[in-house]
């Protein structure tokens, strides 16, 4: 039951940031330093969940990686995994 709360959360924010222009950091942030790497943020109960990912050409969303927050700081090996995700992501469009 709790993980359907938690998928219906993701999408609603998912529909959030396809329909709003200007999301509100709450739900998607910018991830300093990383080349364009956004952070979309859910929350559901007392549990937080990260999504990586990346715009191409200002508009398709490309998710990268996800993960469970346990922590105040986002490890930054996840943030590395995103990294090398959008990475590849880019040299296959060439």
């Amino acid at each position: 039951m709790q993980r359907d709360k938690v998928k219906d959360k993701i999408i609603w924010t998912f529909d959030l940031i396809e329909e709003f222009q200007k999301v509100p950091e709450t739900y998607l942030k910018h991830i300093e330093n990383t080349g364009g790497l956004f952070e979309i943020r859910v929350q559901q109960g007392s549990d937080i969940f990260r999504i990586f990912c990346f715009f191409d050409h200002g508009q398709l969303v490309v998710l990268a990686n996800g993960f469970k927050k346990k922590s105040q700081k986002t490890p930054k090996k996840e943030i590395d995994k995103a990294i090398k995700i959008k990475e590849e992501y880019e040299n296959e469009k060439k």
